[in-house]
């Protein structure tokens, strides 16, 4: 069943936040992700203020967009996002109805 990964995203350094969506596009494909949405506009109608960025990758099932998140290369590039972004990241299972 297919899986959302869900980011929340606000940046204090632009500059260095491009070393990681340099990288983490490559560990989202390898695990077959796809992103839906990555940016673009956004407003929240409740809740918190909108985020800066909002993404929203799609995998082919919950365990592969785990093992995407746990994976060294994913962690590798997290590390250039850390200390210049603060993020909120969820990983929904897709609905069948």
């Amino acid at each position: 069943m297919t899986a959302y990964w869900i980011a929340h995203v606000d940046i204090t350094d632009p500059a260095q936040y491009t070393e990681y969506t340099k990288r983490g596009p490559a560990a989202f494909a390898r695990y077959g992700g796809k992103i839906l949405a990555r940016g673009g506009r956004a407003e929240a109608l409740e809740g918190r203020k909108t985020p800066q960025r909002t993404v929203i990758i799609a995998f082919e099932s919950y365990e592969q967009a785990l093992m995407c998140y746990h994976s060294a290369e994913y962690q590798e590039a997290m590390s250039h996002r850390q200390g210049v972004a603060h993020a909120e990241i969820v990983i929904v299972e897709g609905f069948e109805g």
